[in-house]
């Protein structure tokens, strides 16, 4: 089985909705599918689609150091995560609270390899070149300082290491850039200037060795190798 299948396969059995937040990152809630249709023209394949494509560049047989930044609910890695018993986990989060749930969600799933920290995605608090892999979900489009935070994540990862995730770009989908605007960039849930997929992948090829980006709607993935 492909990496990409099984993490499809790991979201279907265990992504479970705590949340209005959680049914719509997974599509598993009547109301969940209701704005995922809404606001991103997107069906559970489609979320199955990107979820899969941004954690594929982690294999199963992982077992070095990696950071997540911001493991938000942890309703989307901690599924991928289930599948790497051997990796030394960091999960961080500027909200002490999103934070709170991941943890609570490990406990239910039996994940003892993880552990959690708050923190800043700008100002990260660890060394240099000390994680094997970074993944960022759904985080850079609400980051502030979004130069900040390709450069520290960036910072921390060794030499051919991978850097893997996916977040929001412009210009992919009228309708929903629309509803970015008009409604979550007022309710600060996201924060401009964003990227398009074209100059996503000319940023990330100025930092990365090997680069491969794409996108479903308005999601763009990337898999980087430093």
């Amino acid at each position: 089985m492909a990496r990409k299948d099984e993490i499809k396969s790991a979201y279907k059995s265990l992504g479970k909705a705590h949340s209005f937040y959680d049914g719509m990152m997974t599509g598993t809630t009547l109301l969940g599918r209701l704005m995922d249709k809404a606001v991103w023209q997107m069906d559970g394949d489609d979320l199955l689609e990107y979820q899969s494509e941004a954690f594929a560049a982690i294999p199963a047989d992982f077992d070095g150091k990696l950071l997540e930044v911001p493991v938000g609910t942890g309703v989307l890695s901690m599924p991928v995560f289930k599948t790497l018993p051997k990796a030394d986990i960091t999960c961080l989060d500027y909200s002490e609270k999103m934070m709170a749930s991941a943890e609570q969600r490990a406990k239910e799933m039996n994940i003892t390899n993880v552990s959690f920290r708050q923190g800043d995605v700008g100002n990260l608090p660890f060394d240099d070149e000390c994680f094997d892999a970074v993944v960022s979900l759904n985080g850079f489009h609400a980051f502030p300082d979004k130069e900040a935070a390709f450069s520290e994540t960036n910072r921390v990862l060794k030499k051919g290491g991978i850097f893997c995730g996916c977040f929001y770009v412009k210009n992919a989908n009228s309708h929903t850039d629309k509803i970015i605007n008009s409604i979550y960039v007022k309710k600060g849930f996201f924060t401009p200037p964003f990227d398009t997929v074209e100059s996503l992948r000319e940023r990330l090829e100025k930092m990365y060795a090997e680069v491969r980006v794409s996108n479903v709607q308005s999601i763009a993935y990337f898999q980087c190798v430093k």
